[in-house]
């Protein structure tokens, strides 16, 4: 391997040791760090508090056949404002996006907590998205801000922690919540959560943003708006409720085609474009968005298809088929943390390409499991696989950030976080659709309902999605060789 001055990696250079006491809590950013993690904490317990608690939120409000839009609202609104808060971000600073993010998200759950009929909740789960659109990017962004490089390798353990505790604490509170008191509080307890971070970066975090006149770019953020959310509910929707060549999908996918040529056309004579096309073309950044496109394609086949697999084919209960999974959401954090370390040791790129290696030998191992596996045989590939994904997302977005100047770092975070959800959507359309039509095969058309097809059917049907998660890992690892050997950091004037 290739070093720099002082047998350093070529993309890290040498700084005094970081000691912990500089980065945490108890240190003179503590609070700004502390406002992040509980702000981020907030939409990573909400990924996780609501699916437990299903079956009250229905048996309360009814609307069944509604229910899976509590999610898919959400997300749609999450993904779409996520690169225009970036850019806002980059124009009139963190703290004043953060605090409507966070503010919209507090709104959301009071009002989902009140919510009288399952409509009215699903519109209110699209303004709590709307507020998770700016937290998460404008989080990292911040954290990239106040962080160097080296410390970024300490603080990445703290953020980890928030996802790991969520991981854990929202099914347990979500559970809780609809067994013993009334399924609202998954939403109500997020107010002092967030009102505390609201506190926080009120009176701790200060930031200079050089005053200056912006130019909204409102064309490309409404074309940018329409295509994405069109798109994203062609691929979330389509083969579920028509058909992948019914005129609904084609109108949809042709519309959404239309509407993001028009945003690349925009885009191109923008003054400040939402989102600049040059990050496409940048050689540090794209490698960063690929992974996270590829990784959010991984990401929902494992939630999706694993829980399934565990109850259906292997007959564990809900909660004891939750370990699977659990798994990944342990090793992700576990690397995660320790990603910094050996970025500083090894660089960026070696780092990536040992988590899409990591990440490619779970998918594989994945492919020895079968109706006879033990559950424990059925975690292992997952928590293998959350090793490389915290080896490889993590590295890759610290390397994009450190790329760029603070004026362009909440859109090229932004942009990472963003081509996670449209990966996550690209998966759900392409595992659904490969599920769909082994189930298909079985049974033929008009298959039954899903408690109602044997392990027998549905064991090749979702072995497929194994399958094809192995292929996708492959790509996993082309897109991490991607990423230049040697980066130039960007110096803050």
């Amino acid at each position: 391997m290739d070093s720099g001055p002082d047998g350093l990696p070529p993309d890290v250079t040498a700084t005094p040791a970081i000691s912990r006491a500089d980065v945490g809590l108890r240190s003179e950013r503590g609070p700004i760090l502390l406002a992040v993690m509980l702000s981020v904490g907030l939409v990573a317990i909400d990924a996780t508090i609501l699916a437990t608690a299903v079956p009250a939120v229905v048996g309360d409000l009814g609307g069944f056949t509604q229910f899976p839009w509590l999610f898919s609202v959400y997300l749609l609104t999450q993904a779409v404002s996520v690169p225009l808060y970036s850019k806002l971000a980059d124009q009139y600073g963190r703290k004043p996006m953060m605090l409507i993010g966070v503010g919209l998200f507090l709104v959301g759950s009071l009002l989902c907590g009140l919510a009288w009929s399952m409509t009215s909740l699903i519109a209110f789960r699209a303004l709590q998205g709307l507020g998770a659109g700016a937290v998460q990017p404008i989080g990292m962004t911040i954290v990239g801000d106040i962080y160097s490089i080296e410390e970024r390798a300490k603080v990445q353990g703290y953020l980890a922690a928030v996802w790991a505790t969520a991981s854990v604490v929202g099914p347990t509170l979500g559970g809780v919540f609809s067994d013993y008191m009334s399924w609202r509080w998954i939403f109500f307890v997020n107010l002092p959560i967030g009102a505390a971070a609201l506190w926080m970066f009120v009176r701790r975090f200060e930031e200079k943003v050089a005053k200056a006149s912006h130019k909204i770019d409102v064309l490309g953020s409404l074309l940018l708006t329409g295509g994405g959310v069109l798109l994203l509910l062609g691929l979330l929707e389509g083969g579920v409720r028509w058909a992948w060549s019914s005129p609904t999908s084609i109108a949809l996918f042709a519309t959404s085609a239309l509407l993001l040529l028009a945003f690349g056309v925009v885009e191109t004579r923008a003054a400040e474009p939402v989102l600049p096309l040059w990050v496409f073309r940048h050689r540090v950044i794209l490698p960063a968005i690929l992974t996270a496109l590829v990784v959010g394609v991984l990401l929902i086949g494992l939630t999706s298809y694993v829980p399934l697999f565990a109850q259906a084919v292997l007959g564990h209960g809900a909660v004891t088929a939750g370990f699977a999974l659990a798994a990944l959401t342990l090793g992700w954090p576990l690397s995660a943390a320790n990603a910094g370390r050996l970025y500083l040791s090894i660089g960026f790129r070696n780092t990536m390409v040992l988590g899409a290696l990591f990440g490619l030998a779970g998918a594989l191992l994945m492919l020895t499991v079968d109706g006879d596996s033990s559950l424990l045989h059925l975690a292992l590939p997952c928590f293998v696989m959350g090793i490389g994904f915290g080896f490889a997302v993590a590295p890759s977005v610290i390397a994009a950030q450190s790329a760029v100047g603070w004026e362009s770092r909440a859109v090229t975070t932004g942009a990472t976080m963003f081509a996670r959800t449209v990966g996550s959507a690209i998966g759900v359309a392409v595992f659904g659709a490969l599920v769909n039509a082994s189930v298909t095969d079985s049974v033929g058309h008009g298959s039954p309902d899903l408690e109602h097809l044997s392990p027998s059917i549905l064991e090749p049907a979702i072995y497929t999605t194994f399958v094809c998660s192995a292929f996708v890992a492959v790509v996993l690892v082309g897109v991490s060789l991607l990423m230049p050997r040697k980066i130039e950091h960007h110096q803050e004037p």
